[in-house]
């Protein structure tokens, strides 16, 4: 066990194995506005027009600034399942923060923007 890390942390390897495991073995990346580009299909589609089905959020364990979201969505356009790797926080790039501002949470109990 790593001493600088909560016992029941995860990797962002081992929430991406898990996420892919259940069938999100699709890639969506940020792109320009406030929009993401599923790479299946190769469809740009606004950010807030996806629902965020999971998200998680991971701090670096020597570098607390290399903050990352992975989120679990479906592509509207193909209907595949997939994931986006997303940065979060003062460092982030603009087209990242913009779709994780943009997105809807779909996650139950939530209806509100993620």
């Amino acid at each position: 066990m790593q001493p600088d890390v909560a016992q029941d942390a995860q990797t962002v390897t081992e929430v991406v194995r898990t996420l892919e495991a259940r069938g999100y073995t699709g890639q969506l990346r940020a792109v320009g506005g406030g929009a993401l580009e599923c790479l299946t299909c190769r469809r740009t589609i606004p950010a807030s027009q996806i629902a965020a089905e999971s998200i998680s959020r991971h701090e670096g364990v020597s570098d607390p600034a290399e903050m990352l979201a992975i989120v679990a969505l479906r592509c509207p356009h193909c209907d595949t399942p997939g994931l986006a790797v997303l940065s979060y926080g003062p460092e982030a790039p603009a087209e990242d923060a913009d779709v994780l501002v943009a997105l809807e949470d779909a996650r139950p109990g939530r209806g509100e923007r993620a």
